[in-house]
Parts: C-alpha cells; structure tokens; sequence
C-alpha cells in the first residue's frame, strides 16, 4: 500500500487519505466479527466438529476449502438451465484449454477437447456397475490417484457419495456432471462439462476398461479443477486422493528399513475399520516406472485390495499362511509373477473351497496375490487411509466393522503470533497452537494396557497453489503428557516446553500435505503442539487425532475476557475525585483546547496527545499517510526522576508532561521540543497556540505522532451518545487508560525501540488486563502488524482500545453474566462500525 501511494504522489496520497475513514470501519468491523464470534454465541472458545455430508458446501462457497475464485455452481441449476434452453453446458470455470491442461509449459500437440458422444458411439456413464477394473492409466504421471479411485470402488456407500448417481448420459443429459470431494473438513460439490483432452480422438488421461464407459474420465477431470489443472495432479501420495475421497486420516510405512514388527496386526485391523491402502516400490532415478524382475513397476502406486490368512496343506505340514492381494491401476498384465502369483504352483496346496472364497481368477487385469512376507520384501513403503467415523454405514457395522473414535481441529499459523517454529525455537515454540487429548481408556486387547493414537497434521490449499509457486511448509508435531496442575496455565509457556520432555513426536519434519504417525500412549493427558520447522511460516492447519477407545480433545488456550492488570505497571490511583492542583491544570489544558463547546473532536484529540507524547511517539514520514514508523524519539529520558518500567508509564507522569506545558508560558522556558532562550507570552490563555503550532487547522492534519484512525477509535470507545466528542470527564478516563497501556508497552519494549514483537502482543495485553485466544490474536496482527512482524506503539495503542470498546459492548448487553448477548442487526452494524 505504502509503495503505491509512493507510485502515485501527491494525488494518490490524498486519494487514500480521502478512504481512510471508509477502511477503517471495515477493518473495525472485521475486527468486530472476530471478537463477535466469540462473545455473541454462547459456545466454548473452540469448535469440536466432524465432516459429514451434511455439511456439504458448494465449490467456491467462502471456507469451502476449494479455490475462492470461483463463483458458487449449483449442479442442478445449472442442468436445469442447459435443458430450458436447449444448450450444453461449458464450463467458464475450467475451460476447454491448454491452461486446464498446464501450468508450467505448453501442449506438446494439439489436444481436442470432445465430448464422450463424440469419441464413441452410446457413452454411458457407468456399464452394468462400478469396479476397480473401470481405472486405466492414461498419459499422466497420477497413478497415485488411480490407485485411490480403484479403492474406492471397494465400498459401495463411499464411491456414490464422492460419484453421484444423478450423473447420466441419457436422464436430463445437458453435458454437466458433479462429482463430490472432502476438503479440509467439509465436503465439496465441483461441477464439470462433459468436454475431455483427447489426441486423435482417444482419451489423453484416465480411462475405463470399457470404451464407452466416462465415470473414471470425468471424475479424473473434477479433481483437477478442484486444484487447478491437470498438471496439479502429477505426483502425489495414494493417501492423499483417500482421504479426498473419504475424509479419512492417512498414515504412511517405511517398508525398507524399518518394518513395525505389528503391521499384519495393524492391516488386518484397518481391513476390520473399513480402512483404504496403497503401497509402492521406491522409483528408479534413471528409468520411468521401470519393471523389475518380478514384474513389480517401481515409482508406482498399487492399492491393497484384501488381506487374508489362508489354510495350507502340503505333503509335509499344514497350517495357515498370510496372503495379500494387490492390484497394478494399469490393469493390464503387468503382474508379480513370484509365489502365489497368477497360476504359480502354491495354489495346489490350498482347497478349492477357499479358492472360491476368495475370489480366484488369473486375468490379466492388474490383480494378483503375494505372501505377506514377500509383500515386506519387495515393497518399499505402504499407505493406511483410515475412515472417519460418519463413513461406515449401519450395514457395515453389523457386518462385524468398527469405527474410530475421531476429534479435530482448525488452526492457523500466523506471522507473529501462533508460527512458532519447532522445538529447536525454545522462545517462540510455545506461541503454536495446543490441543489437549485425554485418553481413559486402554484398547480391549492391548497387553500392556495402552491406548493407540494416530495423530494427523494436515495443511490446508497447497495442492491447489502450486501453479503461483506454492509448496507444502515443512511441518510436524510433538506430544507432551501433561497434568492437571500444568493445564492450569493456558497455554502452556516456555518453562514447561523447557524443562519437560516430549512423550512423542511425528517421526520428521516433511514437507508433505499431511504428517501422521501411529502411537502406542498409557492413559493420561496429553497436549499436542503442531508446528511448521521455522518460525513465522504462515499457513492454515487441520489436526485430526483417531483412537480406538474415546478421546476427549480441546484447544488448550485462553478464555477471552478481563482480568487483573500487571502489578509492575499498575499506576497509584492519582486521586482524581479531589480537587487537586493536578486536575485543575488538566481542565484548563483541556478546556482551552476545547473551545466554547467544552468538548474535544478526535483532530483536538490528536493535538493534545501528540505534544503530550511527543518524546513516545515514533516520528513518521510525510508521505506515508499509514503511519508506518521510521524512527523513535528516545522515551527512556521522558521519564521525570529516571524511574522504572512501572513508574515511567504512570498518570503521575503524564500529568507531570502536561503541568510542564500550563508551567513553560510563566516560567519562560522553551516550547518543549529542545529548544531554549525566547521567552513566550505567560498563563494558559496561550496554551491552545502552543499545542497547535505549525498544524493546519483542517481533517487533514499531520500524519506525525498518533494516528488518524487509532484517535478516532479513542473517541468512539468512550463517547457514549455518538456525538464525535469527548468531554473532561471522559478524557480523563481516556488519559488513564492510556498511561496503563504507554506502561505495558514500555515493560516489554525493553530496548526502547517503539516497536514490540508480534510474538510479545499475548503477554502484553495479558500484562493490560485483557486475555485473548489464538484466532483473534491472529486477527488483530494481521490486522495492526507490520511486514517485520512488529507493533508500533499507537497500532498497540489501537489494539487496546478495540479490544476494551468491543467488550464493553458486549458486557453492557450481557447484565446477567451468562457470556451471551444478543443485537439487533441495526444495533450491531451501528456499535460495529462506529467502534
């Protein structure tokens, strides 16, 4: 903003100053909403909440998780229009081009984009069902993706949840279809044109087994609108197209080098969860999916389709041997071709009835079994999507399937507040968000009496950004057990991150969408704390914790409200309901500048403060209208006496600054600002021509010393009748206030820089009084921050007073104390703006 009032000059300059008003209210009405939130509903300061398809949200719609940009379609709608007007639909929002196509180059060919009933003759949406044999691999590198869509078709519930089954060709065709996704906690509808890449009319990407059959095709298509294109989509994880498709949490297996010693147990109660999986061979840097000698493709995703203790019977022993089945998304014959694969010699030692169960055939469709121990041999990793609880139907439940027991939470790292950086970041860690677990109970068969954990970071709208260069942050997390006597601190501060060590932690740092891990915990209270590696690496957040037994989990964060000041800043009541020499000077200062009226406007405001601070106030530039502070006056040798932090910000003070002025005309001294000698004509009836030297007498005043909207708010937060002024009393109350809060910020401002860390603003307002949560932390430093991550002392100031006006309106409709208030929409848009 700065650089473009710079680019503009003068005109520009007074073009913004002319909107300053019209921005501040929004601000301050944002600021409102915020603070509204958590004041006018009566609810706790975090939100506990679980996807459902209840809660579905159209693409675009504001929080939607999908891009912001595009306007709300409404698939009905828009089907509905197409038919009226005897039209089909084109999508303006992922249009037939090369843009759709790439991000980063051009087509090496041109590609046509048809409609199915242009490449074939009948296209059906689905040919006589759904199966994952419907998933081939076309040209893009996405066969993470596919391995997802061929899981998917596994469970019947899922698949028409995220493929809707009012897609056709032949009911209400209009050529606009939808497909569902779950995204960072809600589920979103993204519609689509029936118009596919091709190249010599054949499908460029992903295709079905049967040639006239488009589900796979169109669903591969809005996928790619959700994040962009359908370059967005090379390169992935399985787990992250299931958890897109199911609002499951992933967990990720190193294969290689460090195989759990539990895994079959951990597949085998994933497979009783309901649960999704995928595995892959590390790839060959120097071939594309190149095929090993047992004709496993490396570099490439499989999806696990079943996993089965098998009896056997040979000559010499019998018993049981675990079995797993695998399918290649290509779904053609490139298969394992060890034991137990197509046709080997093993299946003669396993009976014909158990062949038949388990579904037997040797296709050459991609599909083939291993033994579990040439499955840990052979693959390098594996990938666990496990289901939210609202996935499993009641058919499945009584089939003998379990549900997880599930919390989650949205959070924010934000510059200056809640980006604390890792552990390695001892002063800033404890800023991150915290989250508290409770687990009672023990798993029914743990031996030893633990409870397992999978705790899930997610960040949010990467995937989608990759074509501004956007990457994934590097994140992680670490657990500490806490006790009841620790949580009473909220949130947890340095000294316990200090001397305490954690009781788990995500296995790295990766710069991944999700981190997610495994963990056997006993019984007890945990707090967990989510974190990008480096500080002040800003981003949004899901963190999601599934157990098998119930999870009590909350934000371990500050109630919002009022509470005692600091006892090293606290001033001595300065006796203000007696007269006293003091007040009396103070009413003829403030009289004087008043005028007839008796009462100041924010410009008188602003005249008297400035030169009553003018030793504490920053100076500013004269073209920078948004009080972006350059230099700092010395304030330590304002102090009278040379006293502490805690005397130094006192009304004494301030009224010792404005006797000086009411004392200067009398005794002949200088004008205040270091100069010496002239004298000047004596008593208060010239004092209003001191203050008011060299300013015009015009709104556009100075932008020197405090600002034009941080005055304003002054005004607003103690003129009760909405007149624009304040009279001696309440300027009083207002000069009080801000000798409180000049303290609080000089006890933190122990460098005498006129600038706090963003970092510091919690334990400042707290020192002030006030105790605030994360999000409007958040809101107010995005809001008063600057690019450093730095306060300046009137944007401290700001923050002060719109913290104190909002809860005081609040309080004034909260007369019972039940934390609940309730405003007309008049009322709150006039006590918003205003304020």
């Amino acid at each position: 903003m700065d650089e473009l009032k710079g680019l503009l000059g003068g005109a520009g300059k007074q073009l913004f100053d002319a909107a300053g008003q019209a921005i501040t209210s929004a601000a301050t009405e944002y600021i409102g909403s915020v603070i509204n939130e958590m004041f006018v509903k009566k609810e706790t300061d975090t939100k506990r909440f679980l996807p459902s398809i209840k809660n579905m949200k159209v693409l675009g719609e504001r929080n939607s998780g999908g891009r912001s940009a595009y306007d709300v379609q409404d698939f009905y709608q828009i089907r509905q229009q197409c038919l009226e007007n005897g039209t089909l639909f084109e999508d303006p929002e992922f249009q037939a081009s090369a843009s759709s196509l790439l991000y980063s180059k051009r087509p090496d060919r041109h590609y046509e984009w048809l409609r199915p009933h242009e490449i074939c003759d009948n296209p059906e949406f689905f040919v006589e069902g759904f199966s994952r044999f419907d998933v081939q691999q076309g040209e893009l590198g996405d066969c993470w993706l596919l391995a997802a869509c061929a899981n998917l078709t596994q469970d019947q519930k899922m698949f028409l949840r995220v493929v809707p089954e009012d897609n056709s060709f032949e009911d209400d065709y209009a050529g606009v279809f939808h497909f569902r996704f779950w995204q960072y906690g809600k589920w979103v509808d993204v519609v689509i044109d029936d118009r596919l890449p091709t190249y010599r009319g054949q499908l460029i990407y992903m295709r079905s087994s049967e040639q006239n059959e488009f589900w796979s095709a169109l669903l591969e298509k809005a996928y790619a609108k959700l994040h962009g294109s359908y370059e967005s989509l090379r390169g992935g994880t399985t787990c992250e197209a299931m958890e897109d498709f199911t609002g499951g949490v992933a967990e990720m297996y190193d294969l290689k080098d460090q195989t759990p010693p539990n895994l079959y147990e951990i597949i085998e109660k994933g497979f009783k969860r309901n649960s999704m999986f995928g595995c892959s061979i590390e790839a060959d840097p120097h071939v594309l999916e190149a095929e090993t000698s047992e004709g496993l493709i490396r570099g490439h995703a499989y999806s696990i389709t079943k996993i089965q203790l098998v009896d056997i019977e040979t000559p010499g022993r019998s018993g049981k041997i675990p079995l797993i089945r695998l399918r290649n998304p290509w779904g053609n014959e490139a298969e394992w071709n060890g034991p137990w694969s197509d046709k080997s010699p093993e299946w003669r030692y396993i009976p014909d009835e158990q062949k038949q169960e388990l579904g037997l055939n040797f296709d050459h469709d991609g599909e083939f079994w291993m033994s579990y121990r040439d499955f840990t041999r052979y693959f390098d990793r594996m990938e666990i999507c496990n289901l939210s609880p609202d996935s499993l139907s009641d058919d499945l439940l009584n089939r003998g399937k379990i549900r997880w027991e599930m919390s989650m939470f949205e959070g924010e790292w934000a510059i200056g507040t809640t980006a604390g950086g890792c552990r390695n970041y001892l002063d800033t860690f404890w800023h991150n968000p915290q989250y508290v677990i409770r687990l009672d109970d023990p798993d029914e068969d743990d031996e030893e009496g633990n409870c397992t954990v999978i705790i899930a970071l997610l960040q949010k709208n990467r995937r989608s950004r990759r074509n501004m260069g956007v990457e994934c942050l590097t994140i992680g997390f670490a657990v500490y057990r806490v006790t009841e006597r620790d949580l009473a601190q909220k949130p947890l501060k340095m000294n316990f991150f200090k001397y305490n060590a954690s009781a788990a932690r995500s296995p790295a740092f990766i710069n991944l969408r999700e981190v997610s891990c495994r963990f056997k915990l006993p019984p007890g209270t945990y707090v967990i704390v989510p974190s990008t590696f480096e500080p002040n690496e800003e981003g949004e957040f899901i963190i999601r914790v599934f157990s098998e037994t119930a999870n009590g989990m909350m934000e371990n964060d500050e109630h919002v409200g009022v509470g005692d000041m600091d006892d090293r800043i606290a001033p001595e009541d300065p006796g203000f309901t007696q007269p006293s020499p003091q007040r009396q000077a103070m009413e003829r200062l403030f009289l004087d500048v008043a005028g007839a009226d008796g009462e100041v406007d924010w410009v008188e405001l602003k005249r008297i403060l400035d030169h009553s601070f003018r030793d504490d106030l920053p100076k500013t530039s004269s073209l920078n209208g948004l009080n972006q502070r350059q230099t700092y006056a010395s304030q330590q040798n304002a102090d009278v006496g040379g006293a502490g932090p805690g005397a130094g910000g006192g009304l004494e003070d301030l009224l010792s600054m404005l006797m000086n002025i009411c004392c200067k005309g009398v005794l002949g001294a200088g004008d205040g600002d270091g100069g010496g000698g002239g004298t000047r004509p004596s008593g208060p009836a010239n004092l209003e021509s001191q203050i008011l030297a060299n300013q015009p007498l015009h709104d556009n005043i100075s932008s020197e010393g405090f600002s034009k909207d941080v005055c304003r708010a002054m005004v607003a937060m103690l003129d009760v009748d909405h007149t624009g002024k304040l009279g001696f009393d309440e300027f009083q109350t207002l000069l009080t206030d801000i000798a409180k809060w000049k303290a609080v910020f000089k006890l933190y401002d122990t460098e005498g820089s006129g600038r706090l860390s963003a970092f510091q603003l919690r334990e400042a307002l707290n020192s002030a009084g006030y105790h605030l949560n994360n999000r409007i932390l958040n809101a107010l430093v995005h809001r008063y921050g600057s690019r450093s991550g730095t306060i300046p002392f009137d944007d401290f100031i700001m923050c002060a007073v719109k913290i104190k006006t909002m809860i005081e309106i609040f309080r004034e409709r909260d007369a019972d104390g039940s934390n609940q208030a309730t405003f007309s929409m008049d009322e709150w848009v006039e006590k918003t703006l205003y304020s």
